[in-house]
């Protein structure tokens, strides 16, 4: 069994000391770093399966950091936590290309759950979507390969997808059509066991959405349906 590998970026030394030895405690290979160049050059270095970022960081900020990895095609999932409460500040990040948040002050339970979940929407993005011998599904100007679990455009440029845009966008290729309750998302992007949100799940639809709809105001692949839930339409 593979174990994976996280990076802790903290510049809070007791933080980052109590939260690399519970993820160490639990098998994990734990790297670290106390501020954003070192988190940056250890994340571009070494074979990091997930990043727990903060924000507010010296020299490189932790939305900094996750701009420069997105940009240059690094595929690891990125947790955010932060003590900035603004919903701006939320799809900020997931705008980015994060997967998931959390709220400072946390419990460490709930960070090793989030962490948990976000690394098995990571293993979907790694190894791909049930019926991996479909065809490719073609929708606008896009192609979605479960194959190659990629997301192209019919010019054939990469659309770079976070592991969590992934298997979003994979739940609704894979029940195009259907009307989805924000619970039958949840429970196939996230696992039934998770915290998430209602309004999470619209977040990361609003990321999504950013990166296949022309027009964002009038999508016309991921329909909401109100007080329920979203169809997406190929």
């Amino acid at each position: 069994m593979k174990t994976s590998r996280i990076l802790i970026v903290e510049d809070d030394p007791a933080l980052l000391r109590g939260v690399s030895d519970n993820f160490a405690a639990r098998g994990y290979h734990v790297e670290s770093a106390s501020d954003g160049e070192r988190g940056l050059e250890k994340a571009r270095k070494l074979k990091i399966d997930l990043v727990i970022l903060d924000v507010m960081l010296p020299r490189i900020n932790g939305y900094e950091i996750c701009r420069y990895l997105r940009q240059e095609s690094f595929a690891m999932a990125i947790l955010f936590v932060t003590a900035k409460c603004e919903e701006s500040d939320a799809l900020l990040g997931l705008g980015l290309g994060a997967d998931d948040y959390i709220r400072k002050p946390f419990g460490i339970r709930e960070l090793l759950a989030r962490v948990e979940a976000v690394l098995r929407r990571s293993d979907i993005h790694t190894k791909g979507v049930e019926g991996d011998d479909e065809s490719s599904i073609r929708f606008g100007e896009f192609v979605f390969d479960p194959k190659s679990h990629r997301l192209t455009k019919r010019t054939g440029d990469a659309v770079e997808l976070s592991p969590t845009e992934y298997a979003l966008l994979a739940c609704f290729v894979s029940h195009t059509g259907r009307a989805l309750s924000r619970d039958d998302i949840m429970n196939e992007v996230w696992g039934y066991d998770s915290r998430v949100t209602n309004r999470s799940i619209d977040r990361f639809v609003t990321t999504l959405r950013k990166k296949i709809e022309i027009d964002q105001a009038r999508p016309h692949h991921i329909e909401t349906i109100r007080e329920f839930g979203y169809r997406f339409q190929a």
